[in-house]
């Protein structure tokens, strides 16, 4: 019943999606940049491939390269790239993420970590003064929260390695749209209020995203001519521009010497970062995570996110269980939030940049570790957190690794896309500039803000008597939660998806995955329903549709303890079906709803 239920919602919101994306203007607004918006929908099925994100702008321009013979890889980058224009406090030039690619012909899945770094000068102690831990607000809207930005590096390194057109040709969508203007959405201006405090500090972010001083009406037109000309560099230049050239240059100054407006009362503390910082800096091919579940195959991205390990060692201690697709939505529900708790207990332990820990990443993903720790679930009971790690190189039935530890914070602002092509190939890509408008910090005539990601890293231990693998340290990559997965089938992609969203991330992924694969809701249902997120604390974050629930009150009975949340991620993904169509699959309400496009669509 449930299941039929929400399917009926989703397609109700399609209906509502659809209506308002084709409404009129309100008075006073550029009609025209309105008309020039593609239609927002979240589901499309069709043949020639299909792109999924958040904006209907970014999706159209993915489409856009797909139809001119374009590959996943291409439309990846061109989409990303639009994403920078119209999701600039979630993505752009000055961020980083992670980019999983499915090669249709080789069947084989690359990934690419494109992770920020932090300056060389870095030191455990980046956010400590005089003894003590930053305000975590400080510590975001200054220089030091900046790091190396990798987007840059991670488009360069997917074209060259598997894109079939160069940077210049796939940059081309997003230098018009940045040029030329995108529509405000009621998403956009709520967030840019959430950020006037801090934005009207900073006078580039001020005449960019405060026109008038004020946030940009909805309907209103908002035109970034830097970053236009700043794409039009990278075309031009390559990303030399900015690891080696005056891009780059123009961050190091705006990192050392933040350009704050004379009137603000903030305290604006500077960065470290260097030239060389960003000359050192390089994209990191590397293997995916890999886990088998329900006879399926799900690559994910190996440390330095924590995603594909916590996704995995999630689903291997789900699929010890039993069949959740036989259990009530409590009982699944259950099992799901308990295999969180724990998964995310290993995850605090174990999981930090490679190149400076020892991560045990193929001990995570053990079934034998996963013996050990499935054997904690009762279904009728809940664990206490912070729940212990355990341990990987000595897997014991039910024994832990050591002293538990709380999860520490992680900024919800990221974004994500997912692209298919009519050669099978496959494109999961989560960037971001770490939360909400990143520093808040624009680099004066370039046109993007740059990032607050070194603020992942763990200011100080999260417990003083648990060896914290996320501390800071030079030229080092934050943990991330950021879980691009492509699953196949066969040897063949399946499906794909990810989400913006901090923390959460990893298990809304995970939500969404089992929803669709144990429970059988179609994905656009799937991403629709009502989320939980069990992080190894004591209560779980949930969202309002869920904590009304019927479900919720029977989780209780059980033990499980719930907080609102509020929204909770931004789901997009690709699916092919049996007949070789794609299908796109988006949000339904959540940030205004997403946008799922196919290169030619069909009805049947």
């Amino acid at each position: 019943m449930r299941r039929h239920a929400v399917r009926s919602l989703s397609l109700l919101a399609v209906t509502a999606t659809a209506a308002l994306s084709v409404a009129a203007a309100p008075p006073g607004v550029d009609a025209r940049a309105r008309d020039a918006t593609p239609a927002k929908v979240p589901l499309a099925v069709g043949y020639g491939g299909a792109v999924s994100s958040v904006d209907a702008d970014a999706s159209a321009a993915g489409i856009e390269v797909l139809r001119r013979g374009g590959n996943a890889v291409d439309a990846a980058v061109a989409t990303a790239a639009a994403l920078g224009v119209t999701e600039p406090y979630s993505a752009g030039v000055g961020g980083g993420g992670y980019f999983v690619y499915y090669d249709a012909r080789h069947r084989k899945v690359h990934t690419i970590d494109g992770r920020e770094t932090a300056p060389r000068s870095a030191t455990d102690k980046l956010f400590v003064e005089n003894g003590q831990p930053l305000p975590f607000n400080d510590a975001v809207t200054s220089g030091l929260s900046v790091g190396v930005p990798g987007t840059p590096a991670t488009w360069d390194t997917a074209l060259r390695s598997w894109g079939s057109r160069s940077l210049r040709d796939v940059l081309g969508p997003a230098e018009r749209l940045a040029h030329d203007g995108f529509a405000v959405d009621a998403t956009f201006r709520s967030q840019t209020e959430a950020n006037q405090a801090r934005f009207k500090d900073f006078p580039a972010t001020a005449a960019l995203f405060l026109p008038g001083g004020q946030p940009p009406a909805v309907g209103s037109t908002l035109k970034n001519p830097d970053l236009a000309r700043t794409y039009a560099e990278l075309g031009r230049k390559g990303v030399s521009a900015v690891y080696s050239g005056g891009i780059g240059a123009d961050i190091v100054n705006t990192v050392r010497k933040p350009p704050v407006d004379p009137a603000a009362t903030r305290v604006v503390r500077p960065g470290d970062l260097t030239t060389a910082d960003l000359k050192a800096y390089k994209a990191k091919p590397q293997s995916p995570t890999r886990v088998s579940y329900r006879g399926l195959d799900v690559y994910g991205m190996a440390p330095s996110s924590s995603g594909g390990t916590t996704v995995g060692e999630a689903l291997n201690i789900l699929e010890r269980t039993g069949r959740l697709s036989r259990l009530s939505e409590a009982q699944y529900l259950h099992r799901f939030l308990e295999a969180s708790r724990i998964s995310f207990a290993d995850r605090g332990r174990w999981v930090g940049d490679p190149a400076f820990e020892k991560v045990p990443t193929a001990g995570l993903l053990s079934r034998s570790f996963a013996d050990s720790r499935a054997c904690l679930i009762k279904d009728d009971a809940v664990l206490t957190s912070p729940v212990a790690p355990g341990d990987p190189y000595h897997p014991a039935r039910c024994a832990s690794g050591g002293k538990a530890a709380p999860t520490t914070y992680e900024g919800e602002s990221t974004t994500h896309l997912t692209v298919a092509d009519k050669w099978g190939n496959v494109v999961a890509y989560t960037l971001t500039i770490e939360q909400t408008g990143g520093s808040a910090i624009t680099v004066p005539g370039r046109g993007f803000l740059l990032n607050n990601e070194l603020t992942d890293f763990s200011f100080v231990p999260a417990s003083p008597a648990v060896h914290d693998p996320n501390l800071p340290g030079p030229g080092k990559r934050p943990r991330s939660s950021m879980s691009p997965t492509i699953v196949l089938k066969d040897g063949r992609a399946d499906f794909a998806l990810g989400s913006p969203g901090g923390a959460t991330i990893i298990t809304t992924v995970l939500q969404v995955l089992t929803e669709h694969v144990d429970r059988g809701m179609p994905l656009v249902d799937a991403i629709a329903a009502p989320r939980a997120s069990q992080r190894n604390a004591a209560a779980a974050q949930v969202e309002p549709a869920f904590l009304a629930s019927d479900v919720a009150a029977e989780l209780k009975d059980i033990g499980h303890s719930f907080a609102d949340a509020g929204e909770i991620g931004a789901t997009t993904g690709v699916q092919r079906l049996p007949d070789g169509r794609w299908l796109a699959a988006a949000e339904t309400v959540r940030r205004g709803g997403g946008s799922a496009l196919v290169v030619q669509s069909t009805t049947r």
